[in-house]
């Protein structure tokens, strides 16, 4: 029997992708903002309703470009969440700055707002919240909080490609948005990713920022580095925007049997759906609390039948010990995070997931 991994590239057809290519070979541009590049970008913006979008040649280094372009000070602090991937909080200490970690709520597992503002002091800077599983967080709270104690917000959109919330694009919040197309995510340009964001004054210093600093032939500006996307790169994103809202669908259809399956079952939770919001369907977390087996074993059991569940995020970034020197380290500083993590598994989910196999994973679940 075929493995069933956690996820599964969506991929166009190799034809169309060879078609797209083509151009490629008789240019024998293959980077440097290249023809790709230029028309990914472009249909980005159109896709997004963002009036700009920089493309990175993955989400980790447009992070840390976008975060080092707002010029924040050194040592300074930067509300963040633990509850995801190692990247967001290293791309800030990355940056000279000392994260301060702030609990999840357990309803969306995104960061806590009411929690945020006992964190605050005087060297706050910034908040770095994260969109989760493509549930947004409270943008609205969050974009106050910022204007209260002015503060820039730098989404970790990673997740959150094509969400909207109220109609508006997950790209138009906050000062940035970076986001991840990674091969695993819903929107994938093979590795690669981008920072969107409104302020027309920041086009040329995160351009800049993403090829070594430089602006001209005769002139240096920062201390960048390389994070420029491809011509091959950006011809996987073209192909694959094409065919997106029909990849989005068909996890549309996943995840609600998975529901349909799972909904109510004394000790299994389900993230809570939210209003308002229009979801990407790029993931499908189950919290085990109370169920027959803890999360490992159902994870063990899974395993065994060929089935790659993921325990995502696990374990939280203030437990590294990396960070073992920060004031807000420590899983019991973050209660919340901590118990999600250690009961979270990601079941498998990509839009050509059969309903079949949904249906056999949870009965390994259920009726062990």
């Amino acid at each position: 029997m075929d493995k069933i991994l956690v996820t599964r590239s969506s991929m166009p057809d190799y034809d169309e992708y060879c078609r797209e290519i083509k151009k490629l070979w008789d240019s024998h541009w293959l980077t440097n903002m290249g023809e790709e590049h230029i028309q990914l970008q472009k249909d980005l913006e159109n896709f997004l309703d963002c009036p700009h979008v920089v493309l990175y040649t993955n989400g980790h280094l447009a992070l840390e470009c976008v975060i080092a372009a707002m010029q924040l000070p050194k040592h300074a602090e930067v509300i963040t969440t633990p509850f995801t991937f190692a990247s967001t909080t290293h791309a800030i200490v990355r940056n000279g700055l000392t994260p301060v970690f702030c609990d999840i709520n357990p309803d969306d597992y995104t960061i806590d707002v009411d929690k945020i503002e006992s964190l605050i002091t005087e060297k706050t800077v910034a908040i770095v919240p994260v969109h989760v599983y493509g549930n947004m967080c409270d943008v609205e709270a969050i974009g106050s909080l910022a204007k209260k104690y002015d503060l820039k917000v730098i989404y970790d959109a990673a997740h959150a490609f094509a969400v909207r919330y109220k109609g508006i694009s997950s790209a138009n919040f906050g000062d940035a948005s970076m986001f991840s197309f990674h091969a695993t995510k819903v929107f994938n340009t093979i590795e690669g990713g981008a920072v969107c964001f409104q302020n027309d004054e920041l086009v040329q210093i995160m351009n800049d920022m993403k090829n070594f600093g430089i602006r001209n032939e005769d002139s240096v500006m920062y201390v960048g580095g390389n994070a420029k996307m491809n011509e091959f790169q950006a011809a996987m994103g073209i192909c694959n925007l094409r065919h997106l809202k029909d990849e989005i669908a068909k996890r549309k259809i996943i995840v609600e049997r998975y529901r349909e399956n799972l909904d109510g079952i004394k000790g299994i939770k389900l993230s809570k759906i939210q209003e308002d919001v229009e979801s990407n369907y790029a993931y499908f977390p189950v919290v085990f609390d109370g169920f027959t087996d803890n999360r490992n074993r159902i994870l063990s059991d899974l395993a065994k039948e060929n089935i790659v569940a993921r325990r995502y995020f696990y374990p939280i970034t203030n437990s590294f010990e990396c960070y073992k020197y920060l004031p807000t380290a420590g899983r019991e500083k973050t209660p919340v995070a901590a118990f999600c993590a250690d009961r979270v598994l990601t079941l498998p989910l990509y839009a050509d997931l059969s309903i079949e196999d949904v249906d056999r994973i949870c009965g390994i679940i259920v009726n062990r």
